[in-house]
């Protein structure tokens, strides 16, 4: 059963939480950052992603680097702009994004719970990454990005954060991207003991997002031999039936030799297509194609290749890239191979239209997205999902909570 536990927070202060809280670390590059951050010193990228106070040409994985954002963590703390509460609490995090809303339960998790697969995973994990966010830990003695959970959604838990958040919230902003930033505490001793108990009885949570935070949290928890906080990471925690799955698109550099009528005729044998007004596929195993010119094509999986596949060979980016990426487009290995390309569901179609009619890629395919009940039976089967399978949103913000270890 699952082990979540109040913890005292570091945050912002409530007027600076706007200036303060930015986009998670791993979803933008170090120019992005920089340019975000421009004109702004209380921008949690400089202690996120500190390469953006050094010069450019630096390797962003340099020990200058880390010690630049332990040194601008300490000075946040030091001048107050980041405090730490006296008494470890449960918080509450709403964000709300055009119609959509979410709100999580802001706790510390167990390490050795994802140790022991009460925690489930879908995504596989690169050690170099491990390794940046183990520095990044080991560097500020401090964990400043939470990893996104989720949980089958629970009646009386969804009751009591419906009470907490019916007043005014500590916290209010919306960032400049439209979305919306509120958040509570939970101070009654009572509410806290209920909400443990509760989760006591929660049999597994699930990692939505942030495989690599969490893989390095326990890497740390291991090499400090379980000793004091360190054997907890921050999380937000959202039931199941608030989540928000987007599409992971794919974007190709050319058609491996074959021309836009060559690839059709290929796929005819795959799917059944169509000409489509919309880049936007309706269902499950119905994927959009585009080569350009404001054409989309509707490519439907044939009966045959749909019948009787588990559950994560069924997905409809395993199928695209058994059938169609790996043996007709040369790619082997999306990971690794530089002719494919991912763009985020939160870019809308007009942005692969925009990338392959300025000349940068050839072609692209817009996926249907995943939904959350497919994730959770992955993760309880023990499978992993190709990389750049989902893409959730709204993203937590780096800074609205830390834990120090």
């Amino acid at each position: 059963m699952a082990v979540v536990k109040p913890f005292a927070a570091l945050r912002p202060k409530p007027e600076l939480a706007e200036k303060i809280c930015e986009l998670p670390y791993d979803v933008l590059s170090s120019e992005e950052a920089r340019e975000l951050a421009v004109g702004n010193p209380l921008s949690f990228f400089h202690v996120s992603k500190p390469e953006i106070d050094l010069p450019p040409e630096m390797d962003v994985h340099a020990s200058e680097v880390y010690d630049k954002g332990r040194g601008n963590f300490q000075k946040f703390v030091q001048d107050g702009t980041l405090k730490q509460d006296t008494q470890p609490r449960f918080y509450l995090y709403r964000q709300v994004m055009d119609a959509h809303a979410q709100t999580g339960l802001v706790a510390v998790a167990s390490c050795e719970d994802y140790q022991r697969g009460i925690i489930r995973k879908h995504e596989l994990t690169r050690v170099d990454k491990e390794d940046d966010r183990v520095r990044h830990i080991e560097t500020l003695n401090a964990q400043t990005s939470p990893v996104f959970l989720t949980y089958p959604a629970v009646r009386v838990l969804d009751e009591l954060i419906a009470r907490q958040t019916s007043g005014k919230p500590e916290a209010d902003f919306t960032a400049k991207d439209g979305v919306r930033h509120t958040a509570w505490t939970i101070r009654s001793p009572q509410e806290i003991e209920f909400i443990e108990t509760q989760f006591a009885r929660v049999p597994f949570l699930y990692i939505a997002d942030g495989h690599h935070r969490s893989a390095a949290a326990a890497r740390v928890f291991q090499s400090r031999h379980g000793a004091g906080q360190s054997g907890q990471f921050i999380a937000v925690i959202f039931p199941h039936d608030q989540m928000q799955i987007l599409p992971y698109n794919r974007v190709l550099r050319d058609l491996n030799g074959f021309t836009p009528e060559q690839l059709l005729k290929k796929l005819e044998s795959i799917f059944t297509i169509a000409s489509s007004s919309s880049g936007s596929p309706a269902r499950k195993h119905e994927v959009a194609l585009f080569f350009g010119g404001n054409k989309w094509f509707r490519l439907t999986f044939r009966p045959e290749f749909v019948a009787s596949k588990g559950v994560t060979e069924d997905l409809d980016v395993t199928l695209l890239q058994q059938n169609v990426l790996a043996p007709i487009l040369g790619i082997d290995d999306p990971r690794t191979n530089q002719r494919i390309q991912f763009v985020g569901g939160i870019r809308g179609t007009a942005e692969l239209e925009k990338l392959v009619n300025r000349g940068e890629y050839a072609c692209a395919f817009s996926m249907f997205p995943v939904n959350v009940k497919t994730l959770m039976a992955i993760s309880d089967a023990g499978g992993v999902m190709p990389p750049k399978s989902t893409w959730f949103e709204p993203k937590l913000r780096d800074g609205m909570f830390c834990h120090l270890l």
